[in-house]
């Protein structure tokens, strides 16, 4: 068996990215003697799985994989290199951090010499108090000494604050220098990885080699910018990838998947739900007890979690692919890779839901013409003004409306006011629930503005789920009657509202229960 000692480069062509590592490609064609042969191929990443690698050749003749495994080698930092092989910025470093020592001994030397001058003058002070007390005057030996030391502790203590002062510059330049020296020189690797690649052949001549396997450290998620033209909306979708497998992805093919490949495959365990049936006493025979609850929609996806959160695809494995090759390096910093762009036509409203924010919101709807799903992510919203904020778009299936805020009008203000009246009546006795709700919206318009601006207010309406508690919208006493009520209860109303008005909207339901319903 033949061995190759040089290595031969192996650079990674394809990149398969998932939720939270990344499935490498890497291909090449291999110049090989007949019979056996061992050769070594990279440097590749030295977090790549073992257990995951796979190795296929493709070629006229027979050609087969004997043994594929990686081969890591760990390299010792070395001592500093000589001052004749460093780059410039490791000269400025090294004669910066020499300043920065010979001034802080400098510093040293200063404040010795200053508490020795504060010494000196207290046991001058304290002989010249004591000589005053004895009855001796030297005066004029006295103010010399003072003079002297005076002068002294001025003089070192203005060389302690130059001192001082050019060390704080000195940190401030040393650490802009460290900062440019780390982005511009990289140390090497200390841990690398080889793969062994021990192949048989039936004839000398090339051979395709194509190797893949899994590497941590890699991550994407989905991303979006959306920019309202007038009637138009031009949606871009792009993938943040992040990558520190210790190697750059240089002009690849890249798949961003959300397939969860660390999740087991094997079905849940059913455990055993025991139902027991027990007789109801005369009491709960008489009485229902209800109680006015709040019910969330549920959606497919995985549950949110503190931190970066998972990509949600509706409960389905989805894949998208970037049309041109892309370079990812692998600093750890986010990247963005464009991966589809549409414009559809927009339809937009004024929406409010007084109940929930006093707030009128743009609301701007289009379909979903990408040709692929539209993941759950961040959007950065643009408009005529410019940038106006960032907002979040839901999961979109191709051709399903996509729906995004963008942003609140502070030129309107909404005011919601209830009431609730509880009465008895009928020869049943039953209980009578009135509920009055009141919407006051204006609109603060400039001068000279025309033209009405139509206002969808919604307000939610109870939805009974049991027979004995009935639900009634008075439309007669509704001011003005409510356009639609949808299943879920959500009354709707389109209030034009001309500039500078104001419009009071006033919804009256009833809800009314039977004698034996208790809890309303």
């Amino acid at each position: 068996m033949s061995t190759v000692p040089e290595p031969i480069p192996l650079p990674v062509t394809a990149v398969t990215c998932l939720e939270d590592r990344a499935h490498v490609e890497r291909t090449a064609v291999l110049d090989l003697e007949a019979g056996v042969q061992r050769l070594r191929l990279g440097p590749v990443s030295a977090l790549a799985v073992d257990r995951t690698l796979h190795a296929e050749l493709t070629a006229e003749h027979a050609a087969t994989v004997l043994d594929v495994r990686i081969v890591r080698s760990w390299t010792p930092r070395g001592p500093v290199p000589s001052a004749e092989d460093d780059s410039a910025l490791r000269h400025r470093v090294h004669a910066l951090e020499e300043e920065q020592r010979d001034l802080e001994r400098q510093r040293e030397r200063l404040l010795a010499r200053l508490g020795l001058l504060a010494r000196l003058a207290a046991d001058l002070l304290r002989e010249i108090g004591e000589g005053a007390g004895s009855g001796e005057t030297e005066r004029a030996r006295w103010d010399r000494e003072l003079d002297r030391v005076d002068e002294e502790r001025d003089t070192y203590g203005e060389r302690l604050r130059a001192v001082e002062a050019r060390l704080a510059a000195l940190a401030a330049e040393l650490g802009e220098t460290r900062r440019a020296l780390l982005l511009s020189e990289e140390e090497p690797a200390e841990l690398v990885g080889h793969v062994e690649l021990t192949v048989e052949t039936a004839a000398a001549g090339p051979v395709g080699l194509r190797l893949g396997h899994l590497t941590p450290c890699a991550l994407w998620r989905p991303s979006y910018r959306a920019v309202l033209d007038g009637d138009a909306l031009t949606l871009e979708t792009d993938a943040v990838v992040w990558q520190r497998t210790g190697e750059d992805w240089s002009d690849v093919r890249l798949t961003l998947s959300t397939a969860r490949s660390a999740l087991a495959g094997d079905p849940p365990r059913l455990g055993e739900d025991v139902l027991t049936l027990k007789d109801r006493s005369a009491a709960e025979r008489r009485t229902v007890d209800v109680e006015l609850r709040e019910e969330e929609i549920g959606a497919l996806g995985p549950a949110p979690v503190l931190g970066l959160p998972g990509v949600d695809d509706g409960g389905e494995a989805r894949v998208l692919n970037s049309p041109v090759p892309v370079s990812v390096p692998g600093d750890g910093r986010a990247h963005r890779v464009p991966v589809s762009v549409f414009t559809a036509a927009a339809s937009s409203e004024y929406a409010c839901s007084p109940e929930l924010s006093p707030l009128v919101t743009q609301v701007v709807r289009c379909d979903n013409r990408s040709g692929h799903a539209l993941l759950a992510g961040p959007v950065d919203l643009v408009r005529g003004s410019g940038f106006s904020g960032r907002g979040t778009l839901d999961f979109t299936a191709p051709g399903a409306a996509v729906e995004l805020a963008f942003g609140s009008c502070d030129d309107h203000g909404v005011v919601r006011e209830t009431e609730e009246a509880r009465d008895t009546a009928g020869i049943m006795q039953r209980t009578v629930v009135t509920r009055t709700v009141r919407l006051h919206l204006s609109q603060f318009s400039a001068p000279g503005e025309r033209g009405d601006r139509v206002v969808v207010l919604r307000e939610r309406i109870p939805v009974s789920e049991v027979s004995a508690v009935e639900v009634r919208l008075r439309k007669d006493a509704c001011s003005p009657a409510p356009g639609a009520v949808d299943a879920e209860g959500i009354a709707r109303w389109d209030v034009p509202l001309p500039p500078g008005g104001r419009r009071t909207v006033t919804l009256v339901y009833e809800v009314s229960a039977s004698s034996k319903v208790a809890g309303l």
